[in-house]
């Protein structure tokens, strides 16, 4: 995925916090030059992300509370890895629970660095077709609104800077070019 491996090596780890999302930790590593230096990295599981099609012209996104955004933000269902779980099906049960549906196929669409300046967050992206409703299974910090939206409206959105979201913006932008749109 972009990085050469052995190209940077960690000499010493100090975790201190492990929460739900990953473990915080202060490494000294090399640099490809030979330098030393101290970062501060978040270690992720990793995540997978879906843009579900409804049909041919329309979208499945959500309007999500993220705190540390300061508010709502247009997105697509997406979630950690659980320990163990194949990409692939982490996005499955991410859609069922965050929208209700449930998909016949998925497609990879890539895969994305969130922020590599001190995360090594890799999220998976898909896109889902085949669609059949049914009902969500939010998680309980969980605040989100589902909304269906024409595919080209939504890539409007991202010209606009309706949509800011990383993952919901490039998902997007990959499909459209995996479609030929």
């Amino acid at each position: 995925m972009g990085i050469e491996s052995g190209k940077v090596k960690s000499l010493d780890r100090e975790v201190f916090y492990e929460g739900s999302i990953g473990e915080f930790a202060q490494e000294q590593v090399e640099l490809p030059d030979g330098r030393t230096i101290r970062l501060a990295i978040l270690h992720h599981p990793g995540a997978a992300a879906v843009l579900p099609f409804v049909d041919d012209d329309n979208v499945v996104l959500i309007r999500q509370y993220r705190h540390a955004a300061g508010g709502v933000l247009w997105e697509i269902p997406a979630g950690k890895l659980d320990a163990g779980e194949v990409p692939e099906q982490c996005a499955l049960r991410e859609l069922q629970e965050e929208t209700g549906y449930q998909a016949t196929q998925v497609t990879a669409l890539g895969q994305i660095f969130t922020t590599p300046g001190f995360t090594d967050e890799v999220i998976h992206l898909y896109m889902a077709t085949g669609l059949q409703a049914g009902a969500q299974q939010l998680d309980g910090d969980e605040w989100l609104e589902v909304h269906v939206v024409p595919f080209e409206a939504a890539l409007q959105m991202v010209q606009k800077g309706e949509i800011t979201d990383a993952k919901t913006v490039c998902a997007l932008l990959y499909a459209a070019r995996q479609l030929g749109r």
